[in-house]
């Protein structure tokens, strides 16, 4: 069954530095609260679900998706650490008129998230994080999981070849536009079930065809760059995240354990999670609404002033 999904506000790139720019979309009421939803690896600016995207035009939220950098629109680059990201973040909120925010990371944004909150804690109100990758490296790390036993394997390897595997993957994205849908059917496939039954929501899976056909349809060098940026400190210390952190992890998930959810967790100042039982690592995707309604209470609770800032 074909569902009809809503399509960005406005839509473009943001310059952020030298020669370097962000493509975003965004969601939603202009003149709402802004939310950056940080998509995924891989993924890209619309890796929103339609069910967000709805809840924010309801209930006023200015809901924003970016690319990171190799990816959509984005100019490639690779930043020296996670934390690095964070001074993008701030160029592109300046640019389009953004004092404060709440980030939400899925999965692979999860890691970034946090070290925008770590960095930006003037302008970063809270922070929610759904299966969120965990430190491999430094006195926060922790071991197993898809990144901890791949991950830190092939990120010496990608760091030499990530360009050239980045053009490989693009090639394939470009190869399966016209039959994405029986893609995102086959990757469900072969996923555990609570991620299948997810992905057969029609729509969760227009979600993913709008993504991948508008948003990851040039360049996908972006999900390697992570691999390698993963693999690496990440330039602040979880103590270091003094904002409000609201955490969502599937109790069985099969790309980043559940445990690693609870260790990052334990060691930030002041974060709470959110266990998903039964699920699985896309489990998120599919309470949108419940974590977009979680985050507005966080943000009305610690600055009751400033609702419409």
């Amino acid at each position: 069954m074909a569902v009809a999904i809503a399509r960005p506000k406005l839509e473009g790139n943001i310059a952020v530095g030298d020669n370097r720019q962000i493509g975003f979309a965004e969601f939603g009421d202009p003149q709402g609260r802004a939310v950056f939803w940080l998509h995924g690896t891989p993924g890209a600016r619309r890796q929103i679900p339609m069910e967000a995207r709805i809840y924010a035009e309801k209930t006023g939220i200015r809901l924003i998706g970016l690319d990171r950098p190799g990816i959509g629109s984005s100019t490639p680059h690779r930043y020296d650490n996670v934390v690095a990201f964070a001074d993008d973040l701030r160029t592109i909120a300046d640019t389009l008129g953004i004092e404060r925010m709440v980030v939400i990371g899925l999965s692979g944004g999860g890691p970034y998230t946090l070290g925008c909150a770590a960095a930006l804690p003037d302008r970063v109100v809270a922070v929610g994080v759904i299966g969120g990758v965990a430190p491999t490296m430094g006195p926060d790390a922790i071991t197993g999981g898809l990144m901890g036993n791949l991950g830190t394997r092939v990120a010496p390897l990608l760091q030499v070849a990530g360009v050239p595997i980045g053009l490989v993957a693009s090639s394939l994205i470009r190869f399966i536009r016209p039959v994405g849908s029986p893609v995102v059917d086959l990757y469900g496939r072969v996923s555990p079930e609570p991620d299948r039954r997810l992905l057969a929501r029609p729509e969760i899976k227009a979600m993913f065809l709008d993504d991948i056909l508008n948003g990851s349809r040039k360049q996908m060098a972006a999900p390697f760059a992570d691999i390698v940026v993963f693999a690496r400190d990440w330039g602040f210390r979880l103590a270091d995240v003094k904002v409000p952190v609201r955490w969502w992890h599937g109790d069985v998930d099969h790309i980043v354990p559940y445990a690693h959810g609870e260790h990052v967790v334990s060691r930030l100042p002041d974060a709470q999670l959110y266990t998903m039982p039964g699920e699985s690592h896309l489990a998120g995707l599919g309470r949108a609404e419940e974590i977009l309604t979680t985050m507005t209470k966080v943000w009305d609770e610690y600055e009751p002033d400033r609702r419409n800032a």
